[in-house]
């Protein structure tokens, strides 16, 4: 299994974040996808990463330690987990996003390559996310 986390402080209360993040849609258009579709329990995402456009249906997930949680239900990894928490600190709060994946299903590259490429790729998603949260936040 292959892992990203991306942290992020936050200058404002944990109860200030969280409904942003609530805000499903919105919060996964922030990450720059090229369409976003959330109905019910369902987030439908399009991307182009590199030479191939990447499809994904996940489905969000209950996660007694998360504020938000989804795995893929279709797609391109053979096993794709997300799940975002909140700590408060003195300053606000700090926001993590851990995701985990198995085996890209690509042609054409090999598996160590598209690790590398999807970490970048999904580092660069989650840190877009956050930096809208600050901008929402100031």
């Amino acid at each position: 299994m292959e892992e990203v986390t991306v942290t992020r402080d936050l200058p404002a209360a944990p109860e200030a974040v969280l409904p942003l993040v609530e805000e499903t849609e919105s919060f996964m258009s922030a990450a720059g996808f090229d369409a976003v579709r959330v109905e019910g329990e369902t987030i439908r995402i399009q991307n182009r990463v590199g030479l191939f456009d990447v499809e994904l249906i996940a489905g969000i997930v209950a996660d007694d330690d998360a504020v938000l949680a989804y795995e893929q239900e279709e797609g391109i990894f053979e096993d794709m987990h997300t799940a975002y928490h909140l700590e408060e600190t003195d300053e606000g709060t700090t926001i993590s996003a851990t995701t985990t994946f198995e085996a890209v299903d690509l042609p054409i590259v090999g598996q160590v390559l598209d690790a590398t490429v999807v970490k970048r790729q999904r580092s660069s998603e989650l840190n877009a996310q956050f930096d809208w949260l600050e901008a929402e936040l100031s």
